[in-house]
């Protein structure tokens, strides 16, 4: 396994991050514990999960799954442990009660408690913001964490699904409190969704965040779904994200020229994919979510590629990225 610095901070990370959505919704404990045990000993060292994954009834559910795994003993220390604030923790349909979501200095203090007892630790490595919140003032958040880290509940905070604005103005607001600010941003990012290169790449750059990319496979698009629609054997390819794009004549297209272009090199079109992530500006490391350990062992590989400068010129010929702004939208 690689290893790189969480943007400008000296903390250690893998170049691959387990995500951990699937754990309770797709894979049970039991396969979910083997999958993390397999991700430990390969090397990975960075796990990502949030408070409101489960879904429905079950948020919190994967929380749990990673705190039975950590009771097991010996894994704790040895993993960068991520999760997130922000979503609503009722069960669906209920009316969403005040102050039990978004980034209130009592909603982060209420929900870092629960994540903390639902995982087994007495404190996060890094703590994210699941989402923007407009109508609480970044005076208060960083009031919140500030707290958080003095009381040795968390150590670093990130963001997730923020805008270029949102970075410069949470690390501004950060910098004028003596605070560290944001070390992280956990963005969409990929081959086939490159908007964050206008402003959030650069932003990140700017500030010295690492950038995580998350759905580095856009919802299976870029990991071979027209060759698993032909065999018969993608249930992803036939609902969701996949479908929906590929019903598009345009991009089907695109992604034929895509797995094309693997296929004459000889690789997996979903380890491309996450090789090509590991090789852009400010990426620490794309986030995978395996529902089973071969799934697993196929983003290991991807790690160890380095991809040819042809194939690299190839795939952006492919997929053109939007390039930064203003240039993406100006003269």
């Amino acid at each position: 396994m690689k290893y790189t610095q969480l943007g400008r901070t000296g903390l250690q990370v893998s170049r691959l991050v387990l995500g951990t959505m699937n754990f309770g919704p797709q894979t049970d404990e039991a396969d979910s514990h083997t999958i993390m045990d397999a991700a430990l000993e390969a090397g990975v060292n960075f796990f990502d999960t949030a408070n409101v994954y489960g879904w429905g009834a079950e948020k919190g559910r994967t929380e749990e799954i990673v705190g039975s795994w950590f009771a097991k003993g010996g894994r704790r220390d040895k993993t960068v442990l991520a999760t997130k604030v922000y979503g609503n923790m009722g069960t669906d349909g209920d009316p969403v009660w005040p102050n039990h979501h978004k980034l209130s200095a009592l909603n982060i203090r209420r929900a870092v408690d629960a994540s903390l007892q639902r995982l087994g630790t007495d404190y996060l490595d890094l703590y994210q913001f699941h989402h923007v919140d407009r109508n609480t003032p970044w005076d208060e958040i960083w009031q919140a964490m500030d707290v958080l880290v003095q009381q040795g509940k968390i150590l670093y905070v990130g963001s997730s699904n923020h805008a270029g604005w949102d970075l410069a103005r949470a690390n501004e607001t950060a910098a004028r409190r003596g605070s560290l600010g944001l070390v992280s941003e956990q963005c969409l990012y990929n081959l086939a969704e490159r908007r964050a290169e206008m402003e959030v790449i650069p932003a990140a750059e700017g500030y010295g965040l690492g950038v995580i990319p998350w759905s580095p496979l856009h919802g299976g698009l870029l990991g071979g779904a027209l060759r698993k629609e032909r065999e018969g054997g993608a249930s992803r390819t036939h609902s969701g994200r996949s479908a929906d794009a590929l019903a598009n004549s345009t991009i089907r297209a695109q992604i034929q020229a895509y797995e094309d272009l693997a296929d004459k090199h000889g690789l997996q079109p979903g380890e491309v994919a996450l090789a090509w992530l590991l090789t852009r500006p400010a990426v620490t490391g794309p986030i995978v979510g395996p529902r089973t350990t071969e799934q697993l062992a196929s983003a290991l590989r991807a790690v160890e590629l380095t991809l040819p400068e042809e194939l690299l010129a190839s795939l952006d010929e492919i997929f053109p990225g939007p390039g930064p702004s203003p240039e993406a939208f100006a003269w």
